[in-house]
């Protein structure tokens, strides 16, 4: 009975970390080819994946109130599944900013920032694959650092893009449009560096 219930928890947290893989690419796909007339579409079919991730959580958070048993501590599993769906909600985040700052045009470093998030993402997934096995994962720690790398290089990529946008946009509107998508796109890496720290933080309290 206790793996069954362990499998409902991993399963949970496989699907949340699929779903704001789904987010990371369908923003990265907004930006690669931007419209800003689709902004208002783009934006329903993520908040659907945002909802869904919220679905996953509450029903974790549902079977967590009344289980006798858990594959790790209920503070824990609680943490995981916040910070999992935290990286979501932040990637829904710029998507909103970008339409109500009304962002007309697409910056290259912004591109990339949103790329950097995509193999954050991926690697997040690949991160809870490993989780139920993760006393004898090879490659745990591993996934633990590329995240953490992503995370830095995208703190110096956020700095010069803030940078090139203080010293070379003279429009004031957009500089605060950017200023806010950028620090946003910067929230979605330190989420995304949050899950792993979270989950390498449960490994250590567990081995």
């Amino acid at each position: 009975m206790a793996r069954q219930k362990d499998t409902f928890y991993f399963d949970g947290f496989r699907r949340s970390a699929d779903y704001a893989c789904q987010a990371a690419k369908l923003l990265s796909e907004v930006m690669h080819d931007f419209n800003p007339g689709q902004l208002c579409e783009r934006m329903d079919s993520m908040h659907a994946i945002e909802k869904s991730v919220d679905e996953v959580r509450h029903d974790m958070m549902d079977e967590l109130v009344t289980a006798f048993i858990t594959p790790f501590d209920r503070e824990d599993i609680d943490e995981l599944g916040h910070v999992l769906d935290d990286v979501t909600d932040s990637i829904e985040g710029v998507l909103n900013r970008m339409y109500y700052d009304n962002v007309t045009d697409m910056r290259d470093d912004a591109v990339q920032m949103s790329d950097m998030v995509v193999r954050a993402t991926e690697s997040i997934c690949e991160l809870v694959n490993e989780l139920p096995r993760f006393r004898h994962s090879k490659t745990l720690r591993e996934l633990v650092f590329a995240i953490n790398t992503i995370e830095t290089d995208a703190d110096h990529l956020f700095i010069e893009s803030m940078r090139t946008l203080h010293t070379t946009c003279t429009d004031p509107l957009q500089v605060f449009a950017w200023h806010d998508v950028y620090r946003h796109l910067e929230q979605c890496s330190d989420d995304c560096e949050r899950v792993a720290n979270t989950i390498d933080s449960i490994v250590m309290k567990n081995s």
